[in-house]
């Protein structure tokens, strides 16, 4: 049945008039729901978050092209091929070394110890010359078949580590090397997240070589929890391999150590990160 130029009319204004109130109301709604949020931290922390309260694990460097995964693959003696990971070392460690890069310019950092961790809306900031020859100046060492990689933990507000600081309760699977570094340390500075690396298998622990932490075993307290705080960077250690072996890939895990860290290995790895290295 047409509809006469009235009813159109009629049709018209209760579509509108629908339309109207129904952004109306969505808009009430979103404005709502920003109200609820902030920029300075998440509503929903831990537990009660999707991320959670285990941290993950990361290294750099690591390979834009997806398809090399978790490779680090180069040829010592061709600058062509250490290039582009020396390139992804100097732009991840660039705000590390440039205060400038940083809200307000680093001027929110303040050197921290144990024993003088940040004041209150403050952050501490990281010794980028305790790094060694961990540098771009000497190439993080690819350039000596002595590849240097930076191990993090991946960020969680609010999350703070619960140590491994007395030597006479620490996990059984835990490296001997390092509970006895973790032995020969004065009590006040054992409250650190412990990081250790090692081939994942016996003919790569063989093959992984003697390996040195810089500048320590751990990533201190003073730097947790992260709170959003202007100017905050995350700890790294720089994990030396000092003389792998060549021509072999190498399978190598690290691993993050406190007791609010959980752990697996494989597919569903967790507390932990995996990485390949092929040197020619």
């Amino acid at each position: 049945m047409s509809r006469t130029p009235s009813n159109w009319a009629k049709l018209l204004i209760f579509y509108a008039i629908f339309y109207t109130v129904l952004a109306a109301l969505f808009a009430i709604c979103f404005q709502g729901l920003l109200a609820t949020l902030t920029e300075e931290y998440p509503k929903w922390q831990l537990d009660r978050s999707l991320i959670g309260t285990n941290p993950g694990v990361g290294f750099r460097p690591i390979s834009e092209d997806t398809s090399q995964g978790s490779l680090i693959w180069f040829k010592a003696s061709d600058p062509d091929s250490i290039r582009p990971w020396t390139k992804l070392l100097d732009d991840y460690l660039a705000p590390y070394q440039n205060e400038t890069l940083l809200p307000g310019e680093g001027k929110n950092q303040e050197m921290c110890d144990f024993g003088s961790p940040p004041k209150p809306g403050r952050v501490c900031a990281v010794e980028v010359s305790k790094w060694e020859h961990c540098n771009s100046e000497n190439d993080y060492g690819y350039s000596k078949s002595s590849p240097c990689i930076f191990v993090k933990l991946n960020r969680i507000f609010n999350w703070i580590p619960e140590f491994y600081d007395d030597v006479n309760d620490l996990p059984g699977d835990m490296p001997e090397e390092l509970k006895a570094h973790i032995a020969q340390l004065d009590e006040s500075k054992r409250k650190q997240v412990w990081i250790s690396c090692r081939g994942e298998h016996p003919s790569d622990r063989e093959a992984i070589g003697p390996i040195k932490y810089i500048p320590s075993h751990g990533m201190p307290s003073y730097y947790y929890p992260f709170t959003n705080a202007p100017g905050y960077l995350s700890p790294v250690i720089a994990v030396h391999l000092e003389k792998p072996a060549l021509n072999r890939l190498i399978n190598i895990e690290c691993r993050a150590w406190a007791k609010n860290i959980q752990y697996q290995g494989g597919r569903e790895r967790s507390g932990s990160v995996h990485l390949e290295l092929m040197i020619d």
